[in-house]
């Protein structure tokens, strides 16, 4: 996929959210924030574990959900509505409840793929992610950039499926609601939310990898965990000292510089800012696999079967 559109999207050009999705910083980083953050909404992180087909395999998952948001954000009309299509395919088969009690919620809440407020919330994760990471790692939205990016996102979601009134109407309503649930007792992590999770951002780590993986997974880690909200950080014993912070501060201040001073940079440099992320992901996919098929569990620790299947015997 290009980043700039042979036929037209549902996007254009020049909309915030190609612009901010079509740079890697972004792209290689909102996501894996994004579900490390989504993990403590117990109807979303159920819903989703209990009817994927990559419980082992979270990474390939990872990167088949960006492949399908990226075909949205960047692609041509026809390429979404392949995207779209396929989703919705899959939300048909996520519905249920939850088999056990999570925080304020109680055994036996309902959950589906579509609900309204459910779609919500999985776009609020998105859009939440790419913003935060966009300031840290690019440079900081105006507050006009910031209205039309979340705008764009409302729109985007409301092609996934999302009515438009299950969104705030504007970026000030949804900051103020998204950061009034950041700080309410909705939050829990399940125990299987709290270890895939960990995984997720890099607080657990099952291999050691070698150069340069290693440092590349290390880096990835730093800015993710440096870009949560102090709460969540805390839900998953991540201790966050005044040198891990110096540390993801410095970090975030190259990626920054690199972008606000392109005519610096060699001209091979500046072609590897923007584009899209989804090779990347694939990379990240066939090193699981590989792993998964030497006999290295990706997460290990996480059940392969779901609760459904752990007890219907």
């Amino acid at each position: 996929m290009a980043t700039r559109q042979a036929t037209p999207g549902y996007f254009a050009d020049d909309s915030m959210i190609r612009r901010v999705m079509s740079k890697r910083a972004v792209g290689l980083t909102y996501g894996l924030r994004a579900l490390v953050i989504g993990a403590v909404h117990p109807l979303l992180f159920v819903g989703t574990s209990e009817h994927t087909a990559h419980r082992t395999t979270p990474y390939t998952r990872l990167a088949v959900t960006g492949a399908l948001f990226e075909a949205v954000f960047l692609g041509s009309k026809s390429e979404a509505d392949r995207a779209l299509a396929f989703t919705r395919r899959k939300h048909e088969r996520v519905v249920g409840t939850l088999p056990e009690d999570a925080g304020t919620h109680p055994a036996g809440t309902a959950y589906s793929a579509h609900d309204p407020h459910l779609m919500f919330m999985t776009m609020a994760f998105t859009f939440d992610s790419a913003e935060v990471m966009h300031d840290r790692l690019v440079r900081e939205l105006t507050a006009t950039e910031r209205e039309d990016l979340y705008q764009d996102y409302v729109r985007w979601g409301e092609l996934f499926g999302m009515p438009r009134d299950a969104a705030p109407a504007d970026y000030p309503a949804f900051r103020r609601y998204f950061d009034s649930y950041l700080n309410s007792t909705e939050l829990f992590l399940t125990d299987e939310a709290q270890l895939v999770g960990s995984y997720l951002a890099g607080h657990r780590k099952a291999y050691r990898l070698r150069p340069p993986v290693e440092q590349a997974g290390s880096a990835l880690y730093l800015l993710v965990q440096g870009s949560l909200p102090p709460r969540i950080r805390q839900m998953y014993g991540i201790e966050w000292g005044i040198s891990d912070e110096l540390a993801h501060r410095a970090l975030c201040r190259s990626i920054r510089t690199a972008h606000l001073a392109p005519p610096l940079a060699p001209r091979i440099l500046a072609g590897t800012l923007a584009g899209p992320s989804t090779p990347s992901y694939q990379l990240l996919a066939r090193r699981e696999q590989h792993m998964i098929r030497t006999g290295h569990p990706s997460m290990p620790g996480v059940d392969p079967l779901n609760w459904v299947q752990r007890n219907s015997a």
